[in-house]
Parts: C-alpha cells; sequence; structure tokens
C-alpha cells in the first residue's frame, strides 16, 4: 500500500470513532424540584433515583439530574422553575403541589411529573386522573382528604378529646383545602375544630403556647414541606406542652413524635422515577394516568405514649405498622 493511501485509511479509521461518537445522542437530563430540603428529606431523592433504574436510568452514567431545593421557603419556587426551564432539561419531577404549580407556570412543553399532597384535579393541574391532558402527570397521596382519618385515631387514642388542632402553613396551597376537611371531620365527630397556622420558625412557638392554654385538646399537622423541615422543634413544642399530636409522615414519631398515618414516604417518589424513565423511553404524560398511593402507614411511638399518660388501646396497636419503643 502507498504511503499516502495508508495514511488515509489509518485517518479514516481513526476518525470514525470521533464520527461515531459525535452522532451519538446527548444524555437526557432530567430536572429535580422539590420543595423541602435535601438534608431532611433524603430518602426522596434516593427513591426517585431507585424509580428511575427500574427503567434503565442510572444518574451520572446516562442520564443527568439536575436538582433544585426551596428548603420550605415557597417563594423561591418560580425561579428555581424557571432555572430548570432554561437549562432546556428532557422532563422536570416536581415535588409537592406548590413546587408543581410553579413549574407549571412556566412551561407547557417539558414534561412534567409531580407529587401532590392534594387532589390535582381541583388544584388545576390536570384534566382528569386518568386523562390528565397536556404536558403534566404524576402521584397525588390526598394528603388532605386524610385529615378526618386522623382526627378518627386521634379520637380512639386520647381520652375526652374536645378539640383538634390542625397546624398548617399558610403559604401552602393545600392550608385551606386541609382546615377544610379538618372542621368537616371535627364536625361529624361532634369535636372542635381549630386551625392553626405558622409559616415560619418564629411562628411555631406562640402557636403552640396559645393551644396549650386549651384542655382535652390534640394536634393534627398538615402535610408541608416547611413543617417537615421543623420536624425537630414541632416534636419537640409538642412534648414540652404535653400536647398529643398527630404527624403525616413516620419521620416525625422517629425523632419522638407521638404517632403518623400517612402513605409511605419513600414509594410516591419511586413511582414519579418510574414514570419519569417512561417519558424518557418515549411515552406521554398526557397518557400517563395519575397514580395513587396503595400502602398507608400507621407510626406509633410507645416511649411517647407513656410520656403523654395515655394508653393505646389494642385494637389500635394491633393495627399499627410499626411500633417504636
Amino acid at each position: 500500500m502507498k504511503r499516502r493511501a495508508f495514511l488515509a485509511a489509518v485517518g479514516g479509521a481513526a476518525a470514525w470513532p470521533l464520527a461515531a461518537r459525535a452522532e451519538q445522542p446527548a444524555m437526557p437530563t432530567i430536572g429535580y424540584l422539590h420543595q423541602g430540603s435535601a438534608r431532611l428529606v433524603e430518602y426522596a431523592s434516593i427513591a426517585f433515583r431507585d424509580g428511575l433504574h427500574e427503567l434503565g436510568y442510572v444518574a451520572g452514567e446516562n442520564t443527568n439530574i439536575v436538582d433544585r431545593w426551596a428548603d420550605g421557603i415557597y417563594e423561591r419556587l418560580p425561579a428555581l422553575a424557571a432555572e430548570l426551564v432554561n437549562q432546556h432539561v428532557n422532563v422536570i419531577m416536581a415535588a409537592l403541589l406548590p413546587a408543581a404549580l410553579a413549574v407549571k407556570a412556566v412551561t407547557a412543553t417539558i414534561p412534567i411529573v409531580f407529587i401532590s399532597g392534594s387532589d390535582p384535579v381541583t388544584r388545576g393541574l390536570v384534566a382528569s386522573l386518568n386523562r390528565p391532558g397536556g404536558n403534566i402527570t404524576g402521584v397525588t397521596i390526598f394528603s388532605s382528604a386524610l385529615i378526618g382519618k386522623r382526627v378518627e385515631l386521634m379520637r380512639q387514642l386520647v381520652p375526652n378529646l374536645q378539640t383538634v388542632a390542625l397546624l398548617v402553613n399558610p403559604n401552602n396551597p393545600n392550608a385551606e383545602p386541609q382546615l377544610r376537611e379538618l372542621m368537616d371531620a371535627t364536625r361529624s365527630a361532634g369535636l372542635s375544630g381549630q386551625p392553626m397556622r405558622a409559616g415560619t420558625e418564629d411562628e411555631l412557638a406562640p402557636a403552640f403556647a396559645k393551644l396549650r392554654e386549651q384542655t382535652n385538646v390534640a394536634l393534627v399537622t398538615g402535610g408541608d414541606g416547611f413543617l417537615m423541615n421543623y420536624a425537630d422543634q414541632i416534636v419537640a413544642l409538642a412534648a414540652r406542652h404535653q400536647i398529643p399530636a398527630m404527624y403525616f409522615q413516620r419521620e416525625f414519631p422517629v425523632k419522638g413524635g407521638l404517632i403518623s398515618y400517612g402513605p409511605n414516604a419513600s414509594d410516591p417518589y419511586r413511582q414519579a422515577g418510574v414514570y419519569v424513565g417512561r417519558i424518557l423511553k418515549g411515552a406521554k404524560p398526557a397518557d400517563l394516568p395519575v397514580l395513587q398511593p396503595t400502602k398507608f402507614e400507621l407510626v406509633i411511638n410507645l416511649k411517647t405514649v407513656k410520656a403523654l399518660g395515655l394508653e393505646v388501646p389494642p385494637s389500635l396497636l394491633a393495627r399499627a405498622d410499626e411500633v417504636i419503643e
């Protein structure tokens, strides 16, 4: 072979892998927007990545994930949502309702997978659960609808209960629907319902001090990222004022809270990860029905039960998915 032909052949062979690599599509990028804090809800990111893995996607290997966290300060969400859109991500996962509303407001084209604690139809996220329509679908945990069940459980646990207060973050769009659920549930049970609002750390202690002035009172916390961020303080305030409190997530009784009832905290994020994976493979959000939780967990902290001078009815103890001693 002549030298010129040989060099051309070698050059062509060397260029071929480079050309092939250039033709390979770029790795898809997922935007991940959460209204809470990465430090406090690490399980959410892990479960989300587990769901992606079920569809063959591994962050850093064949997909990229751009995380944004609001740390419970919902005023940050619109700017964070806009950042993700400006980065031209392929799909956005938004948790929870305030994050989903922020993302929906800034894009009608990028696919969105949400996790919402309230009915996504009444909140305007989707047209219906079975046929979401548009560029958005996701998972709803119907946290507001569980307020009545939590009130019922507190009636079984707290003798002579007269008043149930609901702690909500007024900055959360879920707050008013949750308060309506409380008033309906307490009215049906022959109890008094009392709104209790705190949207900043400084408002927590005064709210608990005011509640302590009442007798035969119990507290239910609304589902909220800000309240999750201050779980340690809320549990400590309930203990200091000797207020029986029902929480929306297992992490509270793990930290010393009395009792919690709600969906498994991780599973909605795993489901959202699966949906994001399906969308990356070509599925349209409009064709993916909104998913609902299938497993609910009742967790009781017996040490806190004893500290409050309560007794757990055997029937309630038998129903518990987890008992912390």
